[in-house]
């Protein structure tokens, strides 16, 4: 089985903290972001992810990539996940949105105080550490 392509976003304040989000049933946070859609450009789905479940703008130009990584889904038993990982600036104020339950920003680094998806701590969050 294919695994589950999603691009996401590396968010970050002006402390230094990284932007996490938990979706309604899940006690994991992930990166903000999702699956792209048939044809859709990596840029386009993290646009449109971001509008969606935090009504917040990407900034034009502001996108660097950090990578694309794969790990266990976290919320799909049995299945892998392939994230293409952004770090990106955005306009607005992030809100819980859509399918969102809940937001926090933490460290870049651990401890960051709440239980991480695997593909954030173990590959996203160090490649946003290493790349800042």
């Amino acid at each position: 089985m294919l695994p589950i392509r999603i691009v996401t976003a590396v968010i970050l304040d002006a402390a230094g903290r990284v932007l996490v989000v938990r979706k309604h049933g899940s006690d994991s946070f992930i990166q903000p972001g999702g699956k792209r859609e048939a044809g859709e450009e990596a840029l386009h789905t993290l646009a449109r992810e971001l509008r969606e479940e935090l009504g917040v703008a990407l900034r034009e130009g502001s996108a660097r990539a950090l990578g694309t990584f794969e790990e266990n889904a976290v919320n799909e038993p049995g299945r892998r996940v392939q994230g293409a990982a952004y770090l990106v600036e955005v306009d607005g104020t992030p809100r819980v949105q859509a399918e969102i339950a809940e937001l926090a920003w933490i460290p870049l680094q651990a401890p960051h105080g709440v239980k991480l998806a695997p593909l954030s701590e173990r590959h996203i969050l160090p490649a946003a550490w290493a790349g800042r």
